[in-house]
């Protein structure tokens, strides 16, 4: 292997261009700025957004309705998933549910809603159970804890 054989690994950074430094270097005087102008300022350009003075996109798109950063996203779950995923006896946590795969996300907690029929004795731990479900999952044998 030669010196004029050698290059940078692939990926690597490529060296910025010097700005500056004369003719020669087909960067040199304005240093690729041009002449004059907003552009051309140290610290010059426009915000990220700016269209020139016309009313910008995020301004001309109407905002709708309310949107609350406090509100908390459950995972959701039906009854009839527990019944047809879990042995009679089993003990069905957030943790247990992410692990399995049945739920991709455990965002603020697990929210267990009614649809379907649940006939296995589970002990169900979750955030909030719709009424639905703790009546079914009680009528059932089983256990509703809330965390």
């Amino acid at each position: 292997m030669k010196l004029h054989e050698l290059s940078a690994p692939e990926g690597s950074a490529k060296k910025a261009w010097r700005k500056g430094r004369g003719p020669g270097s087909g960067n040199g005087k304005t240093a690729g700025k041009g002449h004059k102008g907003q552009n051309a300022r140290s610290g010059g350009g426009v915000r990220p957004g700016f269209e020139g003075g016309q009313i910008p996109l995020y301004r001309r798109l109407p905002k709708r309705g309310f949107n609350n950063k406090f509100a908390k996203i459950y995972s959701i779950i039906n009854v009839e998933t527990l019944n047809a995923r879990f042995n009679d006896g089993d003990t069905v946590t957030l943790e247990v549910l992410c692990n399995e795969g049945i739920i991709s996300k455990a965002n603020d907690g697990l929210k267990v809603l009614g649809r379907g029929e649940i006939t296995k004795k589970l002990t169900v731990c979750a955030a909030v159970f719709s009424a639905a479900a703790k009546e079914k999952i009680e009528a059932a044998g089983g256990k509703v804890e809330v965390i």
